[in-house]
């Protein structure tokens, strides 16, 4: 009998130790970390949640970007002085960062793009009226949102005014404690049994109903028309110089009032607005930052409007690219012709540094939980984007996938694949096949989110953590 017993148990060592060698199992983020790596990874948090509040519209990231680029001895890409690393600001909606590397251009570069635009609610462009006397905001949401999400909570107004003779002012109200704030109203649950309730969850709140209250006070006067709209203007005028006119050419956004807040009685999670994809955006820009000459060139691009796919001058569809890569060119002493642009782009390797969906064991049912992101398991790679039969889709190359799993790998990062829900329920598209277009290999690359396009996000400190490791490691490779 002993002997029975001491052959299964070695039977039991070699099958736990095959299981070791040839089965692949995602580690927890935690577990990989030492007791000084996590103190890092709550610092690095602190840091984090300051960009959100300070970011929460893509202006905003802009300036918080070019800001931390000049105390890291970035100079503008304008200025004479600028040398090896330098950063260029496209109409103060994109902005990218370059350092020159060891490696020549025409090796291609290393680039990692992610997106500084977030789901909002955005002031029409003749936005102020009255009815039931109040005064109220007009609005048209941006990018993919439940409607539903965004009533009842308080919203900062955020963005600028041009007014008539051209100057421009600059609007930020909400966010501190003293200012007010405002909110779109929604419907007692006494009453909103046949308008609300009997519909379907995606209809029950409608585009046009999202109006924001501004105000209840009128204008003195009664004989006045619109007494509460004039009051309202009286104030702007009276504050900032505003006419209606103005709002004409504005850009304003209504965002949550919220601040990023720990989550958990551990603290191990951070809820915020905002973190698709600005989890992805200070993650690489603190990598950029911390790195003096890397071994190939490296491009750390920021851009707008990937919520709204990615069109218009600022967007990943711009040739923002192409202009700081000429740039490059001219500074490393060479001759910015199209065939050595193309040359150097066809050459290039890429992360599409966005967001993916984390398993909810709310809703386990919209994923195919072998290939779901999982909070705490740290960076997700997406192999290949689109929906339903990978339509719109961005599909990284085998042996592409392959280089960043040895890479990451290899410098103790923890990763994991995944996919954007079970096949037919709908999926996603990145910024990534905007730049697969020029032929260089791209993959996306992001932490896990749970409530994504909510006005209250939620990631792991740790998945954040190994988002750095991993840019890092990958701009630091040959």
């Amino acid at each position: 009998m002993a002997g029975e017993e001491l052959e299964k148990e070695k039977r039991k060592k070699e099958t736990k130790e095959l299981e070791k060698k040839l089965k692949f199992q995602g580690k927890l983020s935690w577990d990989l970390l030492d007791e000084q790596e996590k103190e890092e990874t709550f610092r690095f948090a602190e840091g984090y949640k300051t960009f959100l509040n300070r970011a929460k519209t893509e202006r905003e990231a802009v300036r918080e970007i070019a800001q931390a680029a000049k105390e890291a001895g970035f100079q503008e890409a304008s200025s004479p002085e600028a040398g090896k690393r330098f950063f260029a600001v496209n109409k103060d909606k994109s902005i990218a960062l370059a350092l020159i590397g060891q490696a020549s251009l025409a090796e291609g570069l290393r680039i990692i793009v992610s997106h500084i635009d977030s789901p909002r609610i955005d002031l029409k462009q003749n936005p102020l009226y009255e009815d039931a006397d109040m005064a109220l905001l007009r609005t048209h949401y941006y990018g993919g949102i439940k409607k539903y999400q965004w009533v009842t909570i308080p919203l900062s107004l955020h963005g600028l005014i041009v007014k008539a003779d051209g100057s421009i002012l600059n609007v930020v109200l909400g966010e501190d404690e003293a200012d007010p704030v405002f909110v779109i109203n929604d419907l007692l649950p006494h009453l909103s049994g046949k308008i609300q309730d009997q519909k379907k969850l995606a209809e029950a709140i409608e585009g046009e109903r999202l109006t924001a209250l501004a105000g209840s006070i009128p204008f003195p006067d009664t004989e006045a028309k619109e007494r509460f709209k004039l009051r309202m203007m009286e104030l702007l005028h009276h504050k900032y110089g505003l006419v209606e006119e103005d709002f004409i050419s504005a850009e304003l956004e209504l965002v949550p009032a919220m601040k990023a807040r720990d989550v958990g009685f551990d603290c191990s999670l951070i809820g915020s607005y905002g973190q698709d994809d600005r989890a992805s955006v200070y993650t690489s820009l603190q990598t950029v930052l911390s790195i003096t000459e890397p071994p190939r060139t490296a491009i750390v691009l920021f851009v707008d409007k990937e919520e709204i796919g990615s069109d218009g001058s600022t967007g990943a569809k711009s040739l923002f690219l192409e202009s700081v890569l000429r740039t490059l060119i001219k500074r490393s002493g060479l001759t910015a012709t199209e065939a050595l642009l193309k040359q150097i782009l066809a050459n290039s390797q890429a992360l599409s540094a966005d967001v993916q969906a984390a398993l909810d064991p709310n809703y386990p049912e919209v994923h195919e939980k072998q290939n779901a992101g999982k909070l705490g398991y740290g960076v997700c790679l997406e192999k290949s984007t689109g929906s339903r039969g990978k339509a719109a889709a961005s599909d990284a190359r085998a042996e592409y996938v392959g280089e960043i799993r040895r890479i990451f790998n290899a410098n103790n990062v923890a990763w994991q694949m995944t996919e954007l829900g079970k096949v037919d329920e709908g999926g996603g598209g990145t910024v990534a096949k905007y730049l697969a277009i020029y032929g260089m290999d791209i993959i996306d690359c992001g932490v896990p989110v749970l409530s994504m396009h909510s006005p209250f996000e939620v990631t792991s400190k740790a998945d954040i953590f190994e988002a750095y490791k991993a840019y890092r490691a990958f701009l630091n490779s040959p």
